[in-house]
């Protein structure tokens, strides 16, 4: 199954893509050999093969999704400098006073 230059030119204004006549006829040759590989792959016979949806037989790998105790929030505040209201308190990075 061979591409055209029209056909390619025609995808190339629909993504308004601007090309030279070189290009164009460059483009249009690797999307014919990319269509050449394509078919290839669907001439394969496949009868008789079992559909692969993942590589590996893995199922299932990620744990329980169980809600689990944090750490107190009394013993994370003596790891910071400065807290207020059970809030970590940090440094103002917004200056109010400016313009956007």
């Amino acid at each position: 199954m061979a591409i055209s230059e029209d056909k390619v030119a025609h995808v190339a204004g629909l993504a308004k893509l601007a090309f030279s006549k070189e290009e164009l006829q460059k483009f249009t040759g690797q999307m014919d050999e990319i269509i050449n590989m394509v078919q290839q792959l669907s001439d394969i016979d496949t009868t008789g093969v079992k559909v692969t949806t993942h590589i590996t037989d893995s199922i299932n790998t990620m744990r329980e999704d169980v809600a689990v105790k944090g750490t107190e929030r009394e013993l994370l505040m003596k790891n910071v400098p400065e807290h207020q209201d059970g809030f970590i308190k940090v440094p103002a990075i917004i200056d109010e006073n400016e313009e956007a």
